[in-house]
C-alpha cells in the first residue's frame, strides 16, 4: 500500500475534512546504471571543481545563481528557508470556479484525496456538491516545501487534486509563427473542409484509456527478463508499508455550513492574513471554529 505524502485537512469555509494526500500518478520508466564496460563495474561521477579538477566534499558546496554569465551570487540557506512557504498538510480552498473555465495547459500533476477515519461524510458532501455544480475548488497546498496552486475536483468516487501551472509557467503563443485568420486566407475549399469532419466522424470512438499501454517498455522490459533469466539471477520488489490515516470526530456539518453561509467566509489567502492585524477582534465565526476544534481534541484525547 502507497504512504500519504502528507496527512492533514481539506477545508473550506470552516469545514475541515481530515484527508491523507496519496500520489495519484506511477511512474513506469525503466532506469539504467552506467557501468565500465570493460569489468561491468558502476561509474561513479564525483563532485569536482571545475578550475582545480579536485573532488569537493558537501560540506564545502553552497548554492548559488548565476545572473551573468560566470557571475554568480551565493544564496544562503537562511535565504532559502525565508522564502520556503510555513510548512503545512493542508488544502485551503479560497474559491470556487466553473470546470471548464480552466485551460488545459495548467493542469499538470494529479494526486488523490483520500477522507480520513469517520471523514467520509464530508468528503461526500464536497464530492456530491462540485458534482452536482460543475464547479472545481482553488486551493493552496505545500507538498515538501513549495507552495503551489491546485484545482480540487470529483472523479468517480473520489476528490482529487491536480497541481496547476502558474501562468507565467505557460508559453504565450504569440511566441510562435502560428497561421492565423480564416480557412479560406489559406486557399481551404469548403468541400476539403467537409471531407476532413467526415474522416474524423469515422474515426471517433469512445474514450478507453485501457486500449493505449506503453509498447517500447514492454518490449524492452521483456528484454532485460531474459537477460536477467540467462544469466541466473531474480530480483524481488518489496512493497512499502502502509500507514493509518489520522482519526477524526464526527462534527456538525449543518451548523458550520450555516455559519460559512451566513459570514461569507472564505479561507484566506496567504498574503491577506500576514496583513490582518495582530490584535484584531474574533469574529463569531472564528470563535465557533476554534469551540469546534477544541470539542474535537477533547474527543480525540
Amino acid at each position: 500500500m502507497a504512504r500519504p505524502i502528507w496527512t492533514g485537512s481539506l477545508s473550506f469555509g470552516l469545514l475541515n475534512i481530515p484527508v491523507s494526500l496519496m500520489s495519484g500518478e506511477r511512474r513506469t520508466d525503466l532506469s539504467f546504471r552506467m557501468l565500465d564496460s570493460r569489468d561491468k563495474k558502476p561509474i561513479r561521477f564525483e563532485r569536482v571543481n571545475a578550475d582545480t579538477g579536485e573532488e569537493v566534499p558537501w560540506k564545502d558546496i553552497v548554492k548559488a545563481f548565476e545572473y551573468d554569465k560566470g557571475s554568480y551570487v551565493v544564496i544562503e540557506k537562511e535565504d532559502i528557508a525565508a522564502a520556503a512557504p510555513e510548512s503545512h498538510e493542508s488544502v485551503d480552498v479560497e474559491t470556487f470556479v466553473d470546470a471548464s473555465s480552466i485551460n488545459l495547459r495548467y493542469f499538470e500533476k494529479p494526486y488523490v484525496l483520500v477522507p480520513g477515519k469517520k471523514a467520509e461524510k464530508g468528503y461526500v458532501l464536497l464530492r456530491e456538491t462540485l458534482k452536482k455544480s460543475g464547479k472545481v475548488g482553488i486551493a493552496r497546498v505545500v507538498i515538501r516545501t513549495r507552495e503551489y496552486i491546485c484545482a480540487v475536483m470529483p472523479d468517480g468516487d473520489a476528490l482529487v487534486l491536480i497541481l496547476l501551472r502558474y501562468p507565467q509557467e505557460l508559453v504565450e503563443f504569440d511566441e510562435y509563427k502560428l497561421p492565423e485568420g480564416k480557412p479560406s486566407d489559406y486557399r481551404l475549399a469548403p468541400k476539403e473542409l467537409e471531407m476532413a469532419e467526415q474522416l474524423i466522424d469515422s474515426m471517433t470512438s469512445e474514450w478507453n484509456p485501457a486500449d493505449y499501454h506503453d509498447e517500447f517498455r514492454a518490449r524492452l522490459s521483456d528484454i532485460i527478463k531474459k537477460r536477467i533469466k540467462s544469466v541466473g539471477a531474480t530480483t524481488k520488489f518489496e512493497e512499502p508499508e502502509p500507514r493509518e490515516d489520522a482519526a477524526t470526530n464526527v462534527v456538525d456539518f449543518m451548523s458550520l455550513l450555516q455559519q460559512s453561509l451566513e459570514t461569507k467566509k472564505r479561507t484566506p489567502a496567504k498574503g491577506a492574513a500576514k496583513k490582518a492585524p495582530a490584535k484584531a477582534a474574533k469574529s463569531p465565526a472564528k470563535k465557533a471554529s476554534k469551540a469546534t476544534k477544541k470539542s474535537t481534541a477533547r474527543k480525540a484525547s
